[in-house]
């Protein structure tokens, strides 16, 4: 299994690069589930248990690490001091454990089902809005001090993207000449349990409705299979600008 292969490199055709590429992604994600199980642990330990080489392991960690899915640590000595500085340890950080996400995905589906079957709708929407208002409420002050509702949505945009949302915004027209925004989350790491449960997504936008002040609406779903999470953002109103609104809003 040692991936070191020696002598001159001939010219490489599309096809067998792609097969290097998945190669190095499986043996990646076993050095990654290594460390997941059994770390910390020397790359000499991983290329061990592994079968292949010390080398090859050092650049897949030295990847992880760089990817911030990994992290080091000196191991403690024990026994008598020997020469030399102690081995270094690799372990997998938060960012790394999330490669391994879907069992946590599966336990969560089955706690909400356990709440939806025993307490009903209406806890698993009291659960679906506590959990917002816990992710958007260390927010509230920058999001509602910005001036107008572009200013508010990109607020909320780069809150979002601190919490592992990858968001982001873009400007569109309004009719006067307005000018309103949409919020896009390329990414959600509750999608799979969404899926299942919509109050999530649903309590998600009554709460951005409430911090920005303004009605939104909801486009489109990462839960239902769209590629991101998109709510309109409507241009500020003098109806609107200004108002916590109560409900109204679109799923």
């Amino acid at each position: 299994m040692d991936e070191h292969v020696g002598g001159p490199r001939a010219a490489v055709d599309i096809p067998a690069q792609a097969a290097h590429v998945t190669a190095e992604g499986r043996t990646r994600h076993e050095v990654a589930r290594l460390l997941l199980e059994r770390g910390p642990m020397s790359a000499v330990a991983v290329a061990e248990e592994l079968g292949i080489s010390p080398t090859a392991v050092r650049r897949h960690l030295d990847v992880l690490v760089a990817d911030q899915e990994a992290e080091t640590r000196q191991a403690s000595r024990r026994g008598p001091r020997g020469r030399g500085r102690p081995a270094k340890l690799f372990l997998l950080t938060e960012q790394g454990r999330a490669r391994f996400g879907h069992a946590y995905d599966d336990l969560a589906v089955s706690a909400i089902r356990f709440l939806a079957e025993h307490a009903g709708e209406p806890a698993v929407r009291a659960f679906a809005e506590r959990r917002v208002a816990a992710l958007v409420e260390p927010y509230r002050e920058a999001v509602t001090h910005s001036p107008g509702a572009s200013a508010r949505a990109k607020a909320l945009a780069n809150a979002l993207t601190r919490e592992g949302y990858a968001a982001s915004t873009r400007e569109v027209g309004a009719p006067g000449g307005k000018t309103g925004a949409q919020l896009c989350q390329h990414h959600c790491p509750v999608a799979h349990v969404a899926a299942e449960f919509p109050q999530l997504c649903e309590a998600e936008t009554e709460a951005f409705a409430e911090l920005l002040g303004t009605h939104v609406q909801r486009l489109a779903t990462i839960a239902r299979g769209d590629t991101a999470c998109t709510t309109h953002v409507p241009a500020d109103t003098s109806g609107i600008e200004g108002r916590t609104p109560n409900g109204g809003t679109t799923a």
